[in-house]
């Protein structure tokens, strides 16, 4: 980078990755405390018929099922969906100058804002309380999420920002074939009910989605996004002013003629 400065903005997709597998852990914790889920490393699930008050399966949306853990849930899910849309926006704007393909950095951003929704869903309708709202959720996120994944992974070696599509892209397709791996491994194992493999598939797939998101501060670090306010009567005098520069432009051009 020599003495290149990189932009603070790196950081939001690192925040956003930190904060959110700082927070899911968290809730974890909190519900292996509470004897809510079983811990990951356990060898095998015992029979709940043989024990009826048994702790639950070590899925995420169980973790974060009931207080004090699903309190903590929603609030982690609630920002890192809101960062996320931040994120997306912040792509796309960072991508369209330079997109050949404007619909593909488009769908990147509708997909990335459908998993932000899903992420919503997740985090604010629980498990126990609204299952087939928590299941659009779910399917929403990875769904949408994997999506996402493959879409950024093309624009990374297509637009290739300052000659280092190669450096962040083949990071992102290992990272978007795991993703892919492990949601099909997740449904596999869910039907089979081999719940605690499942469980544990759910981790390493929220880590990689975390983990992917982390990898956009390489191209962030490059960039600098500016919010830029004008008052209104301001905005119209330079409208007026090169309508004016239009005019004179237009004459100059006839008198040439």
């Amino acid at each position: 980078m020599g003495n290149k400065k990189c932009s603070v903005w790196m950081f939001l997709p690192l925040v956003m990755s930190l904060f959110t597998a700082a927070g899911v852990w968290i809730v974890y914790f909190i519900a292996v405390e509470d004897n809510k889920i079983f811990p990951l490393n356990l060898d095998r699930t015992p029979n709940s018929k043989q024990n009826p008050d048994s702790k639950r399966n070590p899925y995420i949306s169980i973790a974060g099922d009931v207080p004090p853990a699903s309190c903590v849930f929603s609030q982690v899910m609630n920002m890192a969906a809101f960062l996320a849309l931040v994120i997306a926006v912040l792509r796309f704007i960072q991508l369209k100058p330079k997109a050949l393909n404007p619909w593909l950095s488009v769908s990147g951003l509708v997909a990335l804002c459908l998993t932000s929704f899903g992420m919503t869903l997740l985090g604010n309708f629980q498990l126990t309380s609204s299952e087939e709202i928590h299941n659009i959720g779910t399917f929403m996120t990875f769904g949408f999420g994997t999506l996402a994944c493959w879409i950024q992974s093309i624009l990374t070696f297509k637009i290739n920002i300052k000659n280092e599509g190669r450096k962040a892209g083949i990071p992102r397709l290992i990272l978007s074939a795991t993703i892919t791996i492990c949601v099909i491994l997740y449904f596999i194992l869910m039907a089979q009910k081999f719940h605690i493999h499942a469980a544990r598939i759910q981790w390493v797939l929220v880590m990689c989605f975390l983990m992917y998101f982390g990898t956009l501060a390489v191209e962030f670090r490059l960039c600098r996004f500016e919010i830029i306010c004008i008052e209104e009567q301001e905005h119209q005098e330079m409208l007026t002013s090169f309508s004016e520069n239009l005019s004179d432009m237009s004459e100059y051009q006839t008198d040439q003629v």
